[in-house]
């Protein structure tokens, strides 16, 4: 029951009200991010959803469009400013996240979307993540974070997916703001410290074919 309905149900009620209370901050940090990063204040990146179905993730940018005398744009690493740092660190450039979980995109509760380009180097396991649709927070931010190795962090994926409870969520939840509040476990992505899914599993294939 919880599954199917209470949580959907949830989900709409908790980002709604979020929505509304957090406005005043919300308006704060888009005037900020534009007047730090400049335009556009939100960026939009495709990330697979439930079933595989790609849907549009709305997030505060945290990067600058600084270029290179080529006009390509530099690494991300090179554009990831102070205050786009302390923006992931704290969580705050995933508040219009609010808009998904809203929309039906992502729940508050569920593995974290990631990149599209990571499909093709699921095992059928870890696929299994993708039976849900994509959280806010999850088992493992509240587990490790970026902190985690890959491994570990599918392995609270998919733990997450099987037992799915409102007591579970609630204890995420509140672990979640712990977590934040601490910054705890906090690697930031872009700086060159988190590596790339696609890019591990290609290392682990190539050690397993030297072997």
């Amino acid at each position: 029951m919880y599954k199917k309905f209470i949580k959907r149900l949830l989900d709409i009620i908790i980002s709604l009200v979020g929505l509304i209370i957090l406005s005043p901050i919300i308006l704060i940090l888009a005037i900020l991010v534009r007047i730090k990063l400049g335009s556009p204040v939100i960026f939009k990146q495709e990330r697979p959803g439930k079933d595989e179905k790609i849907f549009k993730l709305y997030k505060f940018r945290s990067m600058n469009n600084k270029k290179d005398e080529n006009g390509n744009l530099l690494p991300d690493k090179d554009r990831l400013t102070k205050f786009g740092k302390l923006m992931r660190a704290t969580s705050l450039d995933e508040l219009p996240e609010l808009i998904n979980i809203l929309k039906g995109d992502m729940s508050l509760i569920g593995p974290r979307p990631l990149l599209v380009r990571y499909l093709p180097y699921y095992n059928d396991k870890e696929k299994h993540r993708h039976d849900v649709r994509p959280g806010l927070t999850g088992l493992a931010q509240v587990n490790g974070r970026n902190a985690l190795n890959w491994e570990d962090r599918f392995k609270y994926d998919i733990e997450y997916v099987n037992n799915i409870t409102f007591i579970n969520d609630v204890k995420i939840l509140f672990k979640t703001f712990y977590k934040v509040i601490k910054k705890d476990s906090v690697i930031t992505a872009g700086t060159g410290k988190v590596i790339a899914f696609d890019e591990y599993r290609k290392q682990q294939n190539k050690t397993d074919t030297n072997k």
